[in-house]
Parts: structure tokens; sequence; C-alpha cells
């Protein structure tokens, strides 16, 4: 866990009325999306790999059979890039998305991400890596029922150690660039979908990632919303330089994306 002090502790407990089990929530909650500044704005992608994958494989045994989800992948995703991973149920595509934040270890081959071998990585310093680095977007996001928007939006501020005036200013900048402003009063359940899945967008850049993963961010959403959470992710890269990586399965939304890159079977098309 990415820079978590007694005082910080504290503070966090602060944030939660001092109730340990809201506490230990939100640190699971956490501990999947998190966010160190990209220090370029391209407009598009450059020739420089920010991913670098060489023939990764990833095998699960289930009872006596084994499983193949992802099958001797080899592929570049270049800074400022955005990529959309597209296949059936099953295709793998989500399970390349963990292995690319480091969120699950493959059984062969590497992951380069910004320069570092994920797989040389001690635990610890490959969840500092991703609270640093790699910004998660679900499509089941769960914001803190008891608290109003604007301090759900700080938690990643607080796992980084940052100072409460700089989180708040942080929170309420990132509002305004997804259109929540009006809404950092409201509790979770004042909001609708397309307002809580672009709160997760906010929660995934806090740190200012310089990838930012999406597994079926539309998922759950009406076109009207899903469009406007792609617009979201453009104006983000258009931005902040931000890599971003998609898996979906909607030709709409894929095809906003600089490369659709197709997945059958675990194995690249």
């Amino acid at each position: 866990m990415p820079n978590v002090s007694p005082q910080n502790i504290d503070d966090f407990l602060r944030l939660f009325d001092g109730d340990p089990m809201a506490a230990i929530e939100a640190i699971r909650d956490y501990k999947s999306s998190s966010l160190t500044p990209s220090k370029t704005t391209p407009k598009r992608p450059t020739t420089d790999a920010i991913i670098n994958i060489e023939h990764l494989k990833k095998t699960y045994k289930v009872k006596h059979q084994l499983i193949t989800a992802v099958a001797d992948v080899t592929l570049t995703i270049y800074k400022g890039e955005f990529v959309a991973l597209m296949g059936p149920s099953g295709s793998g595509k989500s399970t390349l998305l963990q292995l690319l934040g480091g969120l699950d270890a493959p059984s062969s081959g590497s992951i380069t991400v910004a320069g570092n071998d994920l797989h040389a990585m001690s635990d610890r310093k490959l969840s500092e890596f991703r609270g640093s680095t790699i910004g998660f977007v679900f499509q089941s996001f769960y914001l803190q029922p008891f608290l109003r928007l604007e301090r759900n939006l700080e938690v990643p501020g607080i796992f980084a150690g940052t100072n409460h005036s700089v989180r708040r200013k942080r929170a309420l900048e990132l509002a305004q660039v997804v259109g929540l402003s009006e809404r950092l009063d409201h509790y979770p359940k004042e909001l609708s979908g397309g307002q809580i899945q672009r709160a997760a967008v906010v929660r995934a850049l806090f740190n200012n990632p310089k990838i930012l993963l999406a597994d079926e961010p539309t998922g759950n959403l009406d076109s009207k919303n899903s469009e406007s959470i792609i617009d979201l992710f453009e104006n983000i890269r258009q931005k902040f330089g931000t890599t971003i990586v998609i898996a979906t399965h909607d030709p709409d939304i894929a095809s906003r994306a600089d490369r659709i890159i197709r997945l059958k079977d675990g194995a690249l098309l």
C-alpha cells in the first residue's frame, strides 16, 4: 500500500469518523484503483513505447483442467495512445488488462511498463508503482455511501499522504473537469449511474497516472452516458497526455480509439 504512515492512517480514520471497519473496506476498495504525473501532453500517440509485452501467457488450473486465459501475446503500446481491447466474453481481454496493471502475475513472458519490469518487482514495490503510475476504472464502482462525493474523491490522496488542502484542491479541479462540481455535497445515492462512473474516473486520475486502464467502463450505462465517458477519456488524453487502454465489447466505443486490438481464446487475431 503506497505511503500509508501512522499519521496518514489517523488522518484517514478521522475521515471515516474513527470507524476502523469502514476504513478497512475503503482500503480494499482503493487497492485496485489508484495513480506520478505525465510530464508531456501529446495530442496524439508518440513513437515512444510505454508498455511492452513479450510472449505473455496466463493459465489457470480449474480442478484437473488447465485453462489458458492469455496465450503467447506480444504487444507494444505507445505513450499517449488510446487502445481498445475487443473480443467476446472469455476472450482474455479483462485478464490481459489485469496483467498490464500488475493486478495479476503472468504464468510466463514479460511485461515492461514505463521502463519497469513488473515481474521483477516485490509486492511492496509493485503496489507503490501501481499507485503512482496506473489508474484503474472498472465497470462496477462503489463509492462509500456515508461520505459526500468530495470526500469520496479525496480517498486516493489519503493513501498518498497528501496534505488536506492539496487533496481538496485536487478533488475540486478534477470534479470541474468531469462536470461534477455541482454534486460535491451529494451522497452517492443522490447521483446517477453516469455521475458515479465519472467519479470513478476522478478517483483513477487523482494522482496523475501515466496510464489509465478501463475494463468495460460503460457496460452499465446507456448510450448517451457511454458516449460522454469516452468523450471524457479523450479529453483526459488531450489534457494530460495519458495513455488509455480500454476493454470493451461495444464496436461504437472501440471505434473512438486510435487502434483496436482483437482477441479470441486469449490470442491476438
